[in-house]
């Protein structure tokens, strides 16, 4: 399936605001805003925590699938697609990212 096909597959995201991902010494690593751009990532990103617990090596492998041609465009340009980076880094490097919902407002 294509990357928008899975989009509409997972669970909503429009009570979130951003996903702070933070590396096992508790750095801020990246924020995962809920804009355009990012809001496909967010919703992968939070599918993958979800399922998971935290964004694994395991959890990388599931998301590349989801990302579909996207990941495929990432990995024929790097840099391209900072999410996808960040997890085929985590497929081929190991690691793991801590995950925390920021909700939204409804400001």
């Amino acid at each position: 399936m294509a990357f928008a096909d899975n989009l509409r597959q997972l669970p909503g995201v429009s009570h979130l605001a951003a996903l702070q991902l933070f590396d096992r010494e508790g750095r801020l690593v990246a924020t995962i805003e809920n804009k355009p751009g990012q809001a496909g990532s967010l919703a992968v990103y939070n599918h993958l925590a979800q399922l998971y617990g935290a964004i694994t090596p395991e959890a990388a492998k599931k998301g590349l699938e989801l990302y579909a041609e996207q990941a495929e465009d990432a990995r024929a340009h790097p840099g391209k697609h900072p999410n996808i980076d960040r997890l085929v880094t985590l497929v081929t490097e190991g690691g793991q990212l801590r995950v925390k919902q920021v909700f939204a407002t409804g400001e």
